[in-house]
């Protein structure tokens, strides 16, 4: 990488969805491409968040990526990290309809703690389950370009499609100015998550 190329912009994504679609493995992947079986998972409580720095046409981009837990319970807990948000991953589990037909609850809820004009993307993950699949590719390029969201399917677990769905989220970002032309600086802690203590509640968190 050349010693010329600077960081120059942040920016926060959010990934939201069902519990179990596999939001957590998504950031992992992404950030560490590493990959931990549901049995290895920690569950989600609250938010975690990670920074990840990626170049795109010879610029750097800092981004601040904040995994959500899946439950309701956590709704007005992570409301107020909508704010602020450039881009918004919403992931379904393509082996699971139920996971699919609840994204419009997830898009109500961009609408409501969201700013106008905030990038969306469907995802829909867990492709390396071709076999077990209840939502087809199909259905889900329709429901998002009737949402007027950006597509794909990605596998968490093959790495399949996960660097170029965050690209691509980022890529729309950047040719939307008015996103980006106020945004405030990522968080410096580059690499530890942030995670509330699971014993302030009772029961387990999503397993995403």
């Amino acid at each position: 990488m050349s010693s010329t190329v600077q960081p120059n912009l942040n920016l926060k994504l959010l990934l939201i969805g069902n519990s179990s679609v596999g939001k957590s493995s998504l950031l992992l992947r992404f950030t560490d491409n590493e990959f931990l079986t549901d049995e290895e998972t920690a569950a989600t409580i609250g938010v975690d968040f990670k920074v990840k720095s990626i170049e795109l046409d010879g610029k750097k981009y800092k981004l601040s990526v904040w995994d959500t837990a899946g439950q309701e319970r956590f709704r007005t807990l992570t409301s107020s990290y909508y704010r602020g948000a450039q881009g918004v991953v919403l992931v379904y589990d393509v082996s699971s309809r139920p996971t699919f037909d609840e994204l419009l609850k997830w898009f109500k809820e961009i609408d409501t703690y969201c700013g106008e004009g905030v990038v969306k993307m469907i995802v829909g993950n867990k492709v390396d389950k071709e076999f077990s699949r209840q939502v087809t590719t199909e259905e889900g390029k329709a429901f998002a370009e009737r949402m007027g969201a950006l597509f794909i399917e990605c596998s968490a677990k093959t790495r399949l499609g996960v660097p170029e769905a965050f690209e691509e989220l980022v890529r729309r970002i950047l040719a939307t100015p008015t996103l980006y032309s106020k945004s405030t600086a990522a968080p410096t802690r580059k690499t530890e998550p942030i995670r509330l203590e699971e014993e302030s509640w009772t029961g387990g968190g999503c397993s995403c």
